[in-house]
């Protein structure tokens, strides 16, 4: 669906986006990770033709950009950062100028969809400017999908929002990944990021690295299975350090924090040899990253 080669945006000669290359699929949800002024938004920018690269290329939904640009934006829906509204037009009127703009067939029919997709149409005839930062996010989202996009690009989605807001805004992004649209999230919330996406980019002017969130955590930290016992000691740990497939093995407390790859097939093996050398095993654990602290030790290394 997204598809870039070396794309380069300069401005001047400040490097905003350099040399990006990234595939994302159809029916995908992408988070692009980056601290303040990493070129997040400008690749958002330029992935929707709002922009053109000072260099490299890219394809969008099978259009090219830079040749099939109108294309481009008319298959895709776009919530920016901070989305601007007509305050003193009602939800519906603002909704239906949009419609109108995007050539929907439908117009009636298509605004009173999304506005009770987002839970606003008892508030249609209210004006924008007397929605709450939360309502107005929401009809900002409702205005991106008026068209049906197959692509929908979200720059910061719950930024600003209180916590209720934030959760509603997230269950319908849940939604539409359901519906199997592709989403291209921007986000400094990478507990959002870790829960809604198949993969996440971490992007610092270029692309640092792309996986998915479990997989850069193994990739970082490694991983570690916790096995809580009535009591540990060096003994119990010795006996696990024989086992060929084990990295580490440190005795907190009473505990085992054991580093190995693939928990899954190894740790039956780990409990019975546990058992067999007189442990008592009270249960079992991995030992979680958070995506946050993944996302500083890479940032921090670039």
């Amino acid at each position: 669906m997204i598809h870039t080669e070396n794309l380069t945006k300069k401005f001047g000669t400040i490097m905003a986006v350099e040399g990006l290359s990234l595939d994302v699929r159809e029916g995908e949800v992408f988070g692009c990770l980056g601290p303040n002024g990493a070129g997040k938004t400008t690749t958002v920018r330029m992935l929707t033709s709002l922009i053109g690269p000072t260099d490299g290329s890219a394809t969008v939904n099978g259009f090219v950009l830079g040749k099939q640009d109108t294309d481009i934006r008319r298959t895709v829906g776009v919530l920016t950062e901070t989305p601007g509204m007509y305050d003193n037009l009602s939800a519906e009127y603002n909704m239906q100028i949009f419609a109108e703009l995007y050539e929907v067939q439908d117009v009636k029919g298509q605004v009173e969809k999304d506005l009770r997709l987002l839970g606003l149409w008892e508030r249609r005839f209210d004006s924008a400017g007397t929605f709450s930062k939360g309502m107005k996010q929401k009809l900002a989202i409702a205005r991106a999908l008026l068209h049906e996009p197959r692509i929908l690009f979200l720059d910061e989605p719950t930024a600003g929002l209180d916590p209720e807001a934030s959760h509603l805004v997230r269950e319908f992004i849940a939604e539409l990944k359901k519906e199997g649209r592709t989403i291209f999230i921007c986000t400094h919330n990478l507990d959002e990021a870790d829960r809604l996406c198949d993969r996440v980019g971490v992007f610092k002017t270029r692309m640092l690295v792309v996986d998915t969130p479990a997989n850069l955590r193994a990739s970082v930290f490694g991983r570690k299975v916790v096995f809580h016992l009535r009591a540990a000691d060096e003994g119990l740990a010795g006996a696990v350090r024989k086992l060929l497939f084990v990295r580490e093995v440190k005795v907190v407390e009473n505990k085992l924090l054991v580093n190995l790859d693939d928990p899954e097939v190894h740790n039956p093996d780990i409990i019975r040899t546990l058992i067999g050398a007189g442990a008592d095993l009270q249960f079992v654990g991995e030992l979680r990253h958070s995506l946050e602290e993944v996302y500083l030790q890479l940032v921090k290394a670039a």
